[in-house]
């Protein structure tokens, strides 16, 4: 155990002749005293910020270590991110072409029965081209008879209708 400066405050020499001078061992030992002291103190306070810078690191230790663990999951929530993002775009362009395609085959199948609408109705106009064409030449002919003549008050020549 270390000496304390009240262990040799209190420490009694024993006495024999010719010893040392009493008030010159007194007054070294007060010295040594205030020494002792002033060294305990000084050692106290070195131990107190010791301990202070102690907590200070191991305060920083814990902040930098969170900070890996921020800058890690920051990180790692990032990479997520990226390949969420990646993820929702592939997705995004599968639908966008699946609708594309769809507006294509939608665009043909219009197309093709607006071609079969028109081919009929080219058919139709054909058609009625032809029965109109007979019945204007039915007409012309019924025109062209003798009978009409009499009804104009025959005087009149037949007159003859040309034909297409």
């Amino acid at each position: 155990m270390p000496l304390t400066p009240l262990d040799i405050h209190n420490k009694e020499f024993g006495r024999r002749l010719r010893g040392y001078d009493e008030d010159e061992v007194n007054e070294f030992l007060d010295q040594v005293i205030k020494d002792y002291e002033t060294l305990i103190r000084e050692n106290k306070e070195l131990q107190n910020q010791s301990l202070a810078l102690q907590e200070k690191l191991n305060h920083f230790s814990n902040i930098e270590e969170t900070l890996s663990k921020t800058i890690i999951v920051a990180q790692e929530a990032a990479d997520e991110l990226k390949s969420n993002s990646k993820k929702e775009a592939q997705l995004i362009l599968k639908e966008a072409e699946k609708n594309a395609d769809r507006i294509i085959n939608e665009a043909l199948s219009k197309s093709r029965k607006v071609a079969l609408e028109v081919e009929e109705l080219k058919k139709q106009a054909s058609i009625y081209r032809a029965r109109f064409r007979t019945l204007v030449e039915a007409q012309l002919e019924l025109l062209g008879l003798e009978g009409w003549d009499s009804l104009e008050g025959g005087s009149a020549p037949a007159r003859e209708i040309n034909r297409d």
